[in-house]
C-alpha cells in the first residue's frame, strides 16, 4: 500500500484515479475550487499555488507518490488569462519538482499531446514540440522545468476522456449527453487524437510508477481517430443517433485557441516499459460503456457540491 497524493482530485483524471485506487492505497486528494461531498478518500482543501499551503499538505500527507493532475486546462481560458496559466501550469509543477527532488517522493506530472503542432503526427518522445496555444506552451514549459529539476520524475503526455463530476469535462461526455438529448453536434473530421478512457490511463500511470519508470512518456491509446469518428463510435456503442453529428472542419468550430490537427503519438517507449501495448480505441470505449452500465457516472456526480472535509 502506497501513500499517494492526488492534486486536482475533483478533476477528471484526479477523481477517477482516487476513486479507483483509494481502497488499495492510502490516497489523499487535494481540491481547491470544487470540494467534494463525502468522498471515500481523504480530502484536503488547499490552494497549492501558495508555497506555504503546498509545504503544509506535503508535511501532512508524507506522500510516496504525487500524481499532479491540477492544471488550468481550458484552452480558451488560458488564452484570456495567460499569467494565471503560467502560475498554475508552470510554477506549481516546478515547485512540486523541487519538493520531490528534496524529499524523494515520486512525482508524476501530467502533460498534453498538444505540445506538438500536429502538422505531421506520428510523434515520438524525441521529437521537438511546437506548441500553438498558451495552454500548450505552458505545459511544454512545465515539462522542461520538472525534468530539469527532478530527472527521476515521470512526465506523461496524455489525452483522455471519462465520466466527470460535472458531466461536462470530457469529449466523451459531450457527445453522449448531447446525443442522448437529441441535440445536434459538430464533429471535427480534421483533428486526429489517441484518447484513453480515464480509469485506463490511471492504470497505466500506476503501472509505470510500480516499474520505476522516469522521464518523458506518451501515455495514450495505441490507436488514433478523428474527433468525428470518435463521436460516431460513441453513438453506435450507446445506441444513439449518429446522424446528429455533423462532420465539419475545425476551422468552422469558432474556437479561440488554435488546435493541432494531427496528434498521433507513438507509444513504442510505453509498450517497452510496460511489456504490453496500451488499449486501442474499441477497448477504451468499452470501458467507458461498462462504467455507464454500472451506474458509475451517477456515483461520480453524487460527489458534487461538497464543502470539503478538511483544510490545510
Amino acid at each position: 500500500m502506497m501513500r499517494i497524493l492526488v492534486t486536482g482530485a475533483s478533476g477528471l483524471l484526479g477523481l477517477n484515479f482516487a476513486l479507483r485506487y483509494h481502497a488499495d492505497h492510502q490516497v489523499s486528494g487535494v481540491v481547491h475550487r470544487n470540494p467534494l461531498r463525502n468522498p471515500p478518500f481523504r480530502q484536503i482543501v488547499a490552494d497549492l499555488s501558495d508555497p506555504k499551503m503546498l509545504e503544509a499538505v506535503l508535511e501532512q500527507t508524507q506522500p510516496e507518490v504525487v500524481l499532479h493532475c491540477a492544471a488550468l486546462a481550458n484552452l480558451d481560458e488560458c488564452e484570456r488569462n495567460p499569467q494565471r496559466a503560467v502560475e498554475i501550469n508552470v510554477n506549481l509543477p516546478a515547485a512540486l519538482a523541487r519538493c520531490a527532488a528534496r524529499d524523494g517522493f515520486r512525482l508524476v506530472h501530467l502533460s498534453t499531446d498538444a505540445v506538438f503542432d500536429g502538422q505531421r503526427g506520428d510523434y515520438t518522445e524525441e521529437d521537438t514540440p511546437n506548441p500553438l496555444s498558451v495552454y500548450a506552451r505552458t505545459k511544454r514549459q512545465a515539462e522542461l522545468r520538472v525534468l530539469e529539476t527532478c530527472p527521476q520524475a515521470l512526465v506523461a503526455r496524455v489525452n483522455f476522456y471519462g465520466w466527470s463530476l460535472s458531466g461536462q469535462r470530457s469529449l466523451g461526455e459531450f457527445f453522449f449527453y448531447n446525443l442522448k438529448e437529441g441535440r445536434p453536434v459538430k464533429g471535427f473530421t480534421d483533428v486526429l487524437f489517441c484518447p484513453l478512457e480515464a480509469t485506463q490511463l490511471a492504470d497505466l500511470l500506476l503501472s509505470l510508477v510500480r516499474k520505476g519508470a522516469a522521464g518523458l512518456f506518451h501515455v495514450v491509446s495505441s490507436e488514433c481517430q478523428s474527433k468525428y469518428q470518435f463521436g460516431v463510435s460513441i453513438a453506435r456503442r450507446f445506441g444513439l443517433d449518429e446522424r446528429l453529428i455533423e462532420p465539419v472542419s475545425v476551422m468552422e468550430g469558432g474556437l479561440v485557441a488554435r488546435r493541432s490537427p494531427n496528434l498521433r503519438l507513438r507509444t513504442d517507449k510505453l509498450r517497452e516499459a510496460l511489456g504490453e501495448s496500451p488499449p486501442g480505441q474499441a477497448e477504451a470505449l468499452e470501458r467507458f460503456y461498462e462504467l455507464y452500465l454500472s451506474g458509475y457516472p451517477q456515483r461520480v456526480r453524487s460527489l458534487a457540491d461538497g464543502r470539503g472535509s478538511q483544510s490545510a
